[in-house]
């Protein structure tokens, strides 16, 4: 009798010794996540802008998935630098582009970050896109990704003749004789669109300016004036004129990243995926129905890389 409750005191005390290392080793792996020391050696860490690039993010709701804003995007990125587990970073991009502030925003950042970086274009990697892009030191893109369209577009919404048709008068009282300058309710006329031209070339010199540091030595030279057209090409086009390094998949940059980082692995490469903070998840319902609707009233004027 004595013997049995000894075997069963011991299988008692096996049972919590077992769960306190759990628990122990689960502490351990919540701790290396918050103070960004890892305890199974160097990962790649993967960040992934999946979404227009807008300065604003917007928070999950229940009607939306939500998103970050560029600032946000900056700043994880930034930290990564005092990641001690990330030995090397792949940025995917799956983004048209957007905001001129933004796009810069996240570039700097990429291009500050003092670890390997590869940039990965996966469907969509265009104008302000590749301006993110460009701030890595390796690019590898998907054959068949949409890419290129380096240029600065802006769009001036105008409804005059609507408004004559409706009967709708407008009386502005300005300051100046360009403050209204975009204003919905008239043409531009030809100074305005001369001051709005001297913008859009000032901020196209900036980016044309990133491209030519980051890529000069490999862009082809005899068709420069192709790669700044503005035009849209494929990964095998972007490849041939000297904008991307390597055409492959999001598996072939991860392990570009690993073998620059100097991260060992045997067949999968250790990765880390780096999350947005949990306001920018998922909603209830998915994607706004509201995404597709243009908020003209927003902006008179929108200047974009896209």
């Amino acid at each position: 009798m004595k013997k049995n409750n000894l075997t069963g005191w011991k299988y008692i005390i096996t049972g919590f010794l077992g769960l306190g290392f759990v628990l122990l080793l689960l502490l351990l792996v919540v701790f290396a996540q918050l103070s960004g020391k890892g305890i199974f050696g160097k990962c790649v860490g993967v960040v992934s802008i999946d979404s227009e690039i807008t300065v604003e993010g917007e928070e999950s709701g229940l009607f939306s998935l939500g998103k970050p804003g560029s600032e946000e995007i900056a700043k994880t990125i930034k930290q990564l630098n005092k990641r001690d587990d990330i030995g090397a970073v792949v940025i995917v991009i799956n983004s048209p582009g957007g905001s001129v502030v933004g796009s810069r925003e996240i570039y700097s950042a990429v291009e500050g970050l003092k670890k390997p970086k590869v940039a990965y274009l996966r469907e969509v990697a265009a104008s302000g896109g590749y301006y993110v892009a460009s701030g890595a030191d390796y690019i590898i893109a998907d054959p068949n990704t949409l890419t290129g369209s380096i240029g600065v577009v802006a769009t001036v919404a105008e409804f005059s003749e609507l408004f004559d048709m409706i009967g709708v008068n407008f009386t502005t009282i300005k300051s100046g004789e360009y403050k209204d300058i975009g204003s919905v309710e008239r043409p531009l006329t030809e100074k305005e669109r001369e001051i709005l031209e001297s913008i859009i070339n000032e901020t196209f010199e900036e980016f044309k300016g990133v491209v030519v540091k980051n890529r000069g030595k490999k862009l082809d030279k005899e068709r420069m004036d192709e790669i700044f057209d503005g035009r849209v090409m494929s990964g095998r086009q972007a490849y041939s004129y000297g904008l991307v390094d390597e055409l492959g998949s999001k598996e072939d940059a991860l392990r570009k990243a690993a073998e620059m980082g100097g991260i060992e692995y045997e067949e999968d490469v250790p990765v880390c995926e780096i999350p947005f903070p949990s306001k920018y998840g998922g909603g209830l319902f998915g994607k706004s129905f509201l995404d597709g609707i243009n908020e003209i009233a927003k902006k008179k004027i929108t200047i974009e890389l896209k």
